[in-house]
């Protein structure tokens, strides 16, 4: 272990820990949630000492493969006075990847309200080749409810867990963390508005990088006034309509005293929430957003002002230098996308924009009439924007890695850019000279952590003064120039040496913020751009509407705080239970949400009350008998008894008190009015012990229809045979009509409708004041064909049970296909039976099920298998949300077989044709490698019939194994590598003694922060090459193996290449003398080199280098 602070400190065990409720794991630093676990450490532990503020801690686990908790915990570690642990997941934490997070060790001990802040990264160490070490980096202010932050989705199980990788050596895992804490910061009592009289945004989720530019664009005053001044309407919606949601915006701004949601406008875009948790790329949402508003603008009195403020042009051209011939082509940018990697500033990104590159050689230009010539290639600008911006290439793809990595390179950027220096190099000649490109730095957009995810904010200086100000989602604070630009600058931080006692090197930590985006204002430009804006660009609709905004949130607000003054009365009668029973519930009596209800101040008296809802019923206060409600052991809700005369004299207040043990602000209660002849109320009847008031539905088995027809007093002793023909006329049926009853007791978790005998009394049937008795025509003599449910019990488990389910085609997850209305209780052959059915399949078996992920609105990453779920209920539910999505495909063969097969994708590599075919293998999974490659022989074209297969791995461009006949394929991953097969050539079937089989690579040379850095490209390959053959004697063998012309060929440099570093090799060197004798683990780090340029097509990373790979594109649907 090592460790840059004092030894660790025990930790107690037992400690619990609750598994996030998801299994949607977004690419970027997320928490994990903890529950508070027992407090194991005293107030001393809790105490800042004087500790370094960094250090390294390395966790060394042993029989990695064999842990077998879900989650494990490193041993505690101090950094800068604090207690910190890492923890992971071994095998993912309800994802397919090793997750692993930072802990506040001694979160459940530290006093209420603390914080701290910490930049972290977490390593998992590559024990073969260090630059495959996967590192991450973030930050993040800890406190109570965020007590760990780090990486759901580390990295593939499958990777961590493969021997041949280099993660797992001898069953050991090496983790690093390194830890640097910061200075905290109490966020929660600063008033932005209060200190720089400006407001922040609210985070919906991840959707700060969408704030950092909001905030830039509002303070671009131009930009503000013309969105202002796009046409909208009082009928519009903001959630519907781009341009309303950003005025709206903009105007609480302006005029809030806190900080501002985004959701209308994330609405107006047609984002769902999932949309809102995922993290893109603000370059990419700056582009899609004006090109928006640029769309909206057109046939406006604003037309033309996205252009105005961000479109400059530049000139491509090719130059030839014999011949007078110029090819030119003018093209128009709104942003600008500058080189960080090799450039130690701006005018080092701009010098490499306008880089002239010569054409010749195998390169020239073929120019018109002129054919091929010499010619010089480049890009000079005709004009620059007002408003010029600039995206700081910070990601980009790495060859060698085969993944996007973050530049965190020092990088300056001054506060005064002159694009006209140096005689205009920058320029086209045609450019308006009398335009003065002297440009001033108005904002900066930072990205603080990796290129797995992070966090976004802005410096920005609204008025170009001195004073800059950091607008960081809901917190916008007073900040100096340096924070704003040296700090951003990017590099490395070298910290103090704090334990001179420990033999360490300095610690030096990259500065993983840095400027990401930087925003210029041309000076000459200033003061039509910095403009005044004020309520009359704002128009008058728009005032009226956001000022009524703002009056009802403050009403809200003011409702609010004085909530504690106030008790809610939700007062149902007999007209909520007719119109609710049968439409909107079937179960109990009524929704009290969808009552009348009444505000009343505690200190009201309960008779004052009475006076209130004479007013807004019609009911005299002699007519009105208040019952309270009470919740049953069984969960069901009834009104349980009436209001005491005493209890009627009390206030609100202490009735709501008596009444609710809960402790919420509501009183329920349920109005008795008795009815006479005439319609009109009646004093109510006097209530004693034997009087039990039972409340009826009546069911209709054909018209499968419940509803409400009344209530009644019974007595105790009294039995229902005594009330037929009263229930008869409630219900409009013949005096004499055969009915029967039945009492609803519950309908959780299941329900429970039993048959009243009629002859029994109601105290003996334990009939009490609330219950529900539902009857009907007695069902005997009802035609199973007429009606689906003849009783009113069947009835209700299936209103209980059933559930619409809408279903999606796997291929389009996004749109419902059909809706089917199915039971909670069908069973997974029923499921897919309707399925079939609806789709007219004939086999059931061949459909698949996928369930759906409430958190990340996506289908889940692992179809349902076979019966792998007993009900409906277990296909929809998701940790505690029940969804009512499944998604659906259609298989070639029926389920069952394919879940006994493996499937492989295996790339046939032809002997003598220059062509690769991509073959599906499916066989049982028991089947071996042999069986793949007969079953392979079948289908592809040997170079004779004599030919034999091998099956091969081969990942980032090299060999990694050779699969034995006898392996079985049911271990086998196809997913994270390439599997390859090809025809064994003859000349390696008979290898003599002195004969032996090397890897051959292809490759380039990367210099990259002055490390020389191999990048492997192209198909590898084995060569058999004689103990005593020359390199010289090898490349005339490869030429032809390989069909290189010979001009290219004498272009080629050949090494031996160990572990990265490459050692070049002369004609006469004997190869064999490089490689050792045996086969040893690791030999695909040992190989002959073929350093070329890599003349195969590439993948289109350049399309949107700064896309992070797990991002999706940012759309804007509206």
């Amino acid at each position: 272990m090592t460790l840059l602070t004092p030894p660790q400190i025990d930790q107690a065990e037992g400690e619990q820990m609750l598994v996030p409720h998801a299994d949607f794991a977004p690419e970027g630093p997320q928490p994990m949630e903890v529950a508070s676990a027992e407090a194991t450490a005293n107030a001393v532990d809790a105490q800042v000492v004087d500790e370094p503020p960094s250090a390294r801690f390395t966790w060394k686990i042993e029989n990695f493969s064999k842990v077998n908790m879900k989650k494990q915990y490193s041993e505690v570690f101090l950094v800068g006075g604090y207690k910190w642990r890492i923890l992971t997941f071994p095998k993912g934490n309800n994802v397919d990847h090793l997750s692993m997070y930072l802990d506040v060790a001694d979160s459940s001990a530290l006093p209420y309200g603390w914080s701290r802040y910490a930049q972290f990264s977490l390593s998992v160490i590559n024990q073969i080749h260090s630059k495959f070490t996967i590192r991450k980096d973030t930050q993040h202010q800890f406190n109570s409810r965020e007590s760990d932050w780090g990486f759901t989705s580390f990295m593939p199980l499958s990777e961590l867990y493969d021997p041949g990788r280099g993660y797992l050596v001898n069953d050991t895992c090496i983790i690093e963390a390194d830890v640097a804490v910061r200075k905290v910061v109490d966020y929660w009592s600063h008033d932005s508005k209060k200190e720089t009289g400006y407001v922040g945004l609210k985070n919906q989720g991840a959707t700060c990088y969408m704030n950092s530019l909001l905030q830039t664009l509002y303070h671009i005053p131009y930009f503000r006034k013309a969105v202002y001044h796009m046409p909208t309407t009082e009928n519009d919606n903001p959630s519907g309509s781009i341009p309303l949601a950003l005025q709206s915006l903009f105007y609480k701004l302006q005029y809030s005293d806190t900080s501002v949601a985004t959701k209308e406008l994330t609405k107006s875009f047609g984002w769902d929430t999932y949309d809102s948790f995922m993290q893109h790329d603000v370059q990419e949402l700056n582009r899609v957003l004006c090109e928006k508003l640029e769309d909206k603008m057109k046939g406006t009195v604003v037309e033309g002002t996205i252009q105005q403020l961000f479109e400059g042009h530049h000139m491509n051209y090719i130059e030839c230098i014999n011949v007078e011939y110029k090819s030119t082509r003018k093209e128009s940018f709104y942003d600008l996308q500058l080189d960080v990697k090799g450039c130690k500033d701006i005018y080092a990104s701009f010098d490499k924009y306008v880089e002239v590159e010569r054409l010749e050689g195998d390169n020239k230009y073929h120019a018109e009439q002129y054919g091929l010539q010499d010619a010089r290639k480049g890009v000079l600008f005709i004009d620059f924007p007002p408003v010029l911006q600039l995206q700081l290439k910070r990601f980009e793809y790495d060859f060698v890695r085969d993944t996007m990595v973050k530049i965190n390179d020092r990088y300056e950027f001054p506060l005064q850019l002159d694009l006209d220096r140096e005689n205009r190099k920058y320029l086209s000649p045609d450019a308006d000279s009398s335009v003065r490109n002297l440009y001033t730095l108005h904002s900066v957009l930072v990205h603080s952590g990796g290129v797995h995810g992070g966090h976004y904010y802005a410096y920005i200086r609204p008025t170009l003064s001195d004073q800059w100000f950091k607008f960081d989602d809901e917190r916008v604070t007073k900040e100096d120039m340096k924070r704003a630009l040296e700090e951003q600058y990017g590099g490395e931080e070298e910290l103090p040496q704090t334990n001179p006692g420990f033999n360490n090197s300095p610690f030096k930590f990259t500065k993983y913020s840095n400027a990401y985006m930087l925003v210029y204002i041309r000076e000459s430009d200033t003061d039509k751009i910095i403009c005044n804006v004020d309520e009359k660009d704002i128009a008058e609709h728009l005032r009226i509407r956001l000022k009524k905004e703002q009056e009802e949130k403050e009403q809200k607000r003011k409702e609010k705080a004085e909530a504690h003054l106030y008790t809610i009365i939700k007062v149902a009668r007999d007209e909520d239970l007719v119109h609710q029973i049968g439409k909107d519930i079937y179960f109990d009596l009524v929704d009290h949400d969808k009552v009348r209800q009444f505000r009343i101040q505690k200190q009201l008296a309960f008779n004052s009350f009475k006076e209130e809802v004479a007013k807004e019923f019609g009911i005299p206060v002699q007519f009105q008998r208040f019952w309270l409600w009470a919740k049953r052991q069984n969960h069901t809700y009834r009104p349980n008894r009436p209001l005491t005369a005493q209890e009627e004299t009390q206030s609100v207040g202490q009735l709501r008190e008596v009444s609710n043990k809960a402790n919420n602000a509501e009183l329920k209660l349920f109005l008795e009015v008795a009815i006479g002849l005439e319609m009109q109320p009646l004093p109510p009847p006097e209530k004693t012990k034997e009087d039990i008031l039972l409340f009826f539905k009546l069911y209709d088995p054909i018209k499968e229809e419940l509803r409400y027809v009344g209530r009644l007093f019974v007595k105790g002793n009294g039995k229902p045979i005594d009330i037929l023909k009263k229930l008869n006329e409630m219900a409009g049926f013949a005096p004499d009509e055969e009915i029967e009853l039945f009492e609803e007791i519950k309908y959780e978790p299941n329900v429970m409708c039993e048959h009243i005998d009629k002859k029994t009394s109601f105290r003996s049937s334990q009939l009490e004041d609330g219950d529900i008795i539902c009857f009907q025509k007695s069902p005997q003599g009802l035609i199973s064909e007429e009606c689906s449910y003849p009783t009113v019990s069947t009835f209700l488990i299936y209103v209980h049970n059933r559930q619409v389910v809408r279903f999606r085609s796997l291929e389009k997850p996004k749109d419902d296909e059909f809706c089917l209305e199915l039971s909670k209780q069908n069973n997974y052959d029923e499921v897919v039976e309707y399925v079939a059915r609806h789709l007219g399949l004939d086999d059931p078996s061949k459909i698949r099920l996928t369930s759906h992920n409430c958190y990340s609105q996506q289908p889940k990453p692992q179809p349902i298998k076979y019966q792998g779920a007993e009900r409906l209920t277990d296909m929809l539910i998701h940790y505690n949300q029940i969804s009512d999505i499944l998604y659906y495909e259609v298989l070639d063969i029926p389920l069952p077989e394919l879940q006994g097969l493996k499937t492989l994708k295996v790339a046939f590599h032809h002997a003598t044709k220059d062509e690769v075919v991509i073959h599906t293998i499916r066989l049982p999974k028991q089947s071996t490698v042999g069986d793949v490659i007969n079953d392979l022989k079948s289908k592809v074209e040997l170079s004779h019939t004599d030919a034999e297969l091998r099956l091969l791995e081969v990942f980032y461009h090299k060999i990694y194994k050779i699969f034995p006949l006898q392996e079985k394929i049911e271990n086998i991953n196809d997913q994270y590598w390439t599997l390859r097969a090809e025809e064994i050539p003859e000349e390696e079937k008979n290898l003599g003694l002195n004969d032996r089989l090397i890897h051959v690579y292809h490759f380039m040379k990367d210099t990259a922060q002055n490390q020389v850095q191999v990048h492997n490209f192209g198909d590898p390959f084995f060569l058999a090459i004689n103990d005593n053959e020359t390199l010289g004697e090898i490349k005339m063998r490869l030429q032809k193996k390989l069909h290189v012309p010979d001009e290219e060929f004498s272009k080629w440099k050949f090494a031996f290449i160990t572990l990265g570093r490459p050692e070049y090799l002369q004609d006469s060197d004997i190869v064999s003398s490089r490689f050792q004798r045996r086969d040893v683990y690791g030999a695909w780090e040992q190989y002959l080199g073929l350093e070329h340029s890599d003349n195969t097509p590439k993948r289109s990373y350049a399309a949107n280098q700064n896309r992070h790979t797990f991002e999706k594109p940012v759309r804007i649907y509206n």
